[in-house]
């Protein structure tokens, strides 16, 4: 069901996405209609927010969501929605909508349904990967309540308090991409490919997911 796509490099990786990203705004079947895009947290994903954001073009038309964030100041370097401002994509676009996860996993999680809920589904969700396999803030070995937005306590990885969107909410998409890139994600991607039941494999489980992923980490050991 997942679709693989090999690429040379992390920096081929942020070029794919960014023509995906830009062939997705433009195929909208009602043109009218702001295209919702979701960002993920990492060193590719930024790198395509860089790329959207160089040329300088404006987007009144976008809406950016976030997939997952952490329970930091708005203002904290390792926030998500910090991170892409300082790309200055969110200047560009019509709507930015972070997670306002300053005020808690779960009072976060329960606004952020309320602001999501009407742009489902998803014109595109951008995901990664971590090194366990977790993505959004997903981790292996834990359960996840029914709910669009969920809080998260105790995340093997600091900070122990985030949100996120559940699979079936990133599911809720028209089109999704998760890039993999570096050598630390060499065992998660193999155990992935294997059948693992990883975060990753869980959401990317649906007909719209392509994986642009860095070719040498498909390449099985001698």
């Amino acid at each position: 069901m997942t679709r693989w796509v090999p690429l040379p490099d992390a920096a081929a990786i942020a070029r794919e996405a960014r023509s995906r990203i830009l062939e997705a705004a433009a195929d909208r079947s009602d043109p009218h209609r702001s295209f919702s895009l979701v960002l993920a947290g990492g060193t590719t994903p930024l790198a395509t927010y860089r790329l959207l954001a160089g040329n300088g073009i404006a987007h009144p038309d976008w809406h950016l969501y976030y997939g997952d964030e952490r329970c930091l100041a708005p203002e904290h370097p390792e926030r998500n929605s910090h991170m892409v401002e300082q790309t200055g994509l969110p200047d560009l676009v019509g709507g930015h909508l972070p997670i306002p996860a300053e005020l808690g996993a779960e009072t976060a999680a329960l606004r952020y349904t309320g602001l999501i809920m009407p742009a489902l589904p998803f014109d595109m969700v951008l995901l990664g990967m971590g090194e366990d396999g977790h993505t959004a803030s997903l981790f292996p070995s834990q359960s996840w309540p029914e709910a669009p937005v969920i809080p998260v306590h105790d995340a093997p990885k600091p900070p122990p308090e985030r949100v996120s969107l559940s699979p079936a909410t990133l599911q809720a998409s028209r089109r999704m991409l998760i890039l993999v890139s570096g050598e630390s994600k060499r065992q998660a991607l193999r155990a992935w490919r294997r059948g693992a039941d990883l975060p990753v494999a869980r959401v990317a489980a649906c007909p719209q997911a392509v994986v642009l992923v860095e070719s040498a980490l498909l390449e099985e050991p001698a």
